[in-house]
């Protein structure tokens, strides 16, 4: 039976090489659309369940007074409190574009452990008003090394910001963010209390650490409670909370993304359910000869579903081996905007097993159909 499968198989080589070809071309488009999709969600993934994000109620762009910062460190079950800005300005012109964040320091860094610094370039970012600590990704994008000026324009806050690179932090999983742009928050402070003092001593948000992820909902609750009825009121939620909101604005382009992938899966079901029926026509006769010998039906049905599974094995391991290389172009050319392209073993996973069951149901119906051939009329045909 697996000799009769395999030259099956192999008996028209055209045939059998372009339903492999796009059998591959369907596994890789279905993983790349499928990993592009858990891009957009790593931020959430990675979220950690003992942070919150202290924003204002009414929007993001609105900022929050300083002032705020003992009030939210003397909540019961606070660990840690950081804060900081989107500083959003422009190294070069606008098509250079990364994260860029004023933070306050070293608390913001002790809140994230995930970033990682040598301890000699940690203490050179921290007692420089001027420094600055960009991701591994990043510098090397851009070919910085330590103690390179690096000049951004401010858009948000308007003026000439001359930076030093004083660390290059590592992501602690393979996951983390290694191309965002950490400046010091007092240093943004001073220049808008010379240029913009209205502007002056407010973050955009405020980093909460608990001392444990159950205490979350309660140490949320009273936050927004000592801030209700001010001219600032609070909306606090967990850092995936925070992130999923994101998320949701582009929900419609994710759903897009997902429906093709799976449209992908649908058009190449019925290309090899094609091939797999104009085999099994072309071979009645056979199959009728096979049934006098003592074939069964379920012989036959073995025989078809065992050349599609072949097939579709073949197409899915092809796909999959070119996913990996596919994954490091697209992380050169989309990683402006994708800084991190999580190719996952349950995306490899679910890739091979599509191919799989797209082999199983391209075979139900020529199986089913050389079942019920029929020795004397198919016999008939033959000649």
């Amino acid at each position: 039976m697996l000799k009769l499968t395999w030259r099956n198989t192999l008996r028209h080589p055209l045939r059998a090489s372009l339903t492999v070809a796009g059998m591959a071309l369907a596994v890789l488009a279905f993983c790349l659309l499928r990993t592009m999709v858990a891009a957009w969600y790593v931020g959430v993934a990675n979220a950690s369940p003992s942070r919150l994000v202290v924003r204002s109620a009414i929007s993001l762009v609105f900022p929050l007074p300083l002032a705020y910062l003992p009030k939210i460190q003397s909540v019961p079950g606070v660990k840690a409190v950081a804060y900081g800005a989107w500083f959003g300005g422009v190294y070069k012109d606008e098509k250079h574009f990364f994260p860029q964040f004023s933070v306050a320091l070293p608390s913001y860094f002790e809140i994230y452990p995930e970033y990682q610094i040598p301890d000699s370039q940690k203490n050179a970012f921290f007692q420089d008003r001027r420094g600055a600590a960009a991701g591994r990704q990043l510098a090397a994008r851009y070919g910085w090394k330590i103690g390179d000026s690096i000049i951004i324009q401010g858009r948000i806050f308007p003026g000439e910001f001359r930076y030093i690179l004083r660390a290059i932090y590592t992501g602690r999983d393979s996951t983390t963010d290694e191309g965002r742009f950490y400046s010091n928050w007092e240093y943004l402070n001073e220049v808008l209390k010379k240029e913009m003092p209205d502007r002056a001593d407010k973050v955009s948000w405020f980093m909460v650490e608990v001392t444990r992820p159950e205490l979350a909902p309660t140490v949320a609750a009273q936050i927004d409670a000592l801030f209700k009825n001010s001219l600032a009121e609070t909306i606090t939620e967990t850092e995936a909370a925070f992130f999923q909101g994101f998320v949701s604005m582009t929900e419609a382009i994710l759903l897009a993304i997902q429906v093709v992938s799976w449209l992908v899966i649908g058009v190449i079901l019925v290309v090899l359910a094609n091939t797999m029926a104009m085999s099994a026509r072309e071979r009645t006769g056979e199959y009728a000869v096979l049934k006098t010998m003592g074939f069964r039906p379920r012989h036959l049905a073995g025989l078809i579903l065992g050349e599609s599974l072949l097939l579709a094995l073949a197409g899915g391991l092809l796909g999959l081996s070119l996913t990996f290389p596919a994954v490091m172009i697209f992380k050169t050319k989309l990683g402006h905007y994708f800084r991190v392209f999580p190719l996952t073993r349950l995306t490899l996973a679910l890739g091979l097993g599509t191919a799989l069951v797209v082999g199983v149901l391209a075979a139900l119906i020529p199986a089913w159909r050389a079942g019920r051939v029929g020795i004397a009329a198919a016999l008939r045909k033959v000649g």
